[in-house]
């Protein structure tokens, strides 16, 4: 008895003390003065894998779209930042609708397409895209810059730059660190 009450009284502690570690990330966030913090956010629940062979981009029709639960997925997503009390320097997005829809869904800021965000779904190498180079290149950029800076793209994507593979809806908060970009928490994918 006393052995499992140990486990349990460690269990917690470890529990509450990751808890504190992601909060005070997030608390570091939304400092006015904190720079360079920008999240790698993947799109809400779209079901379905890739695009079918008519894809188009601008036509929705043609594309995998957010289901219902990804559209509350979305708005939840924004609020859990409004929560957090996050100052947003800038939301971006790749051009297709499931992407977009999540940036907007969100309601953070105005959100600006970007073609280096487009899915690497199809791609050979995506490491090595000149999409994900450019991408990175706008993280160090933002290094010295106030403000969270939210990509909101395709989990391919946001793999070939961190090497994780987030759930839908999730996002990875990283900074730029001597030329490269270091994880430093997640968000949920609620």
């Amino acid at each position: 008895m006393k052995k499992l009450f140990f486990l349990i009284v460690i269990t917690l502690a470890i529990q509450s003390n990751g808890a504190s570690a992601a909060d005070n990330v997030w608390e570091k966030v939304a400092n006015p003065d904190s720079k360079g913090f920008v999240l790698l956010l993947r799109h809400a629940v779209a079901p379905g894998t890739g695009d079918p062979e008519n894809f188009k981009i601008g036509d929705c029709s043609t594309q995998r779209n957010l289901s219902e639960e990804g559209k509350e997925q979305a708005r939840k997503i924004g609020n859990w930042l409004k929560a957090k009390q996050v100052r947003i320097n800038k939301v971006e997005s790749s051009r297709w609708c499931r992407a977009i829809n999540t940036a907007k869904l969100m309601n953070i800021g105005t959100v600006i397409e970007n073609s280096n965000l487009d899915s690497l779904f199809q791609d050979d190498d995506p490491e090595s895209d000149k999409r994900t180079t450019a991408t990175l290149a706008q993280i160090k950029k933002h290094r010295n810059t106030a403000g969270l800076l939210v990509l909101v793209f395709h989990q391919v994507n946001i793999t070939a730059l961190t090497g994780i593979a987030p759930a839908s809806g999730e996002g990875i908060l990283v900074r730029a660190k001597k030329g490269k970009i270091e994880v430093v928490g997640r968000s949920p994918a609620l």
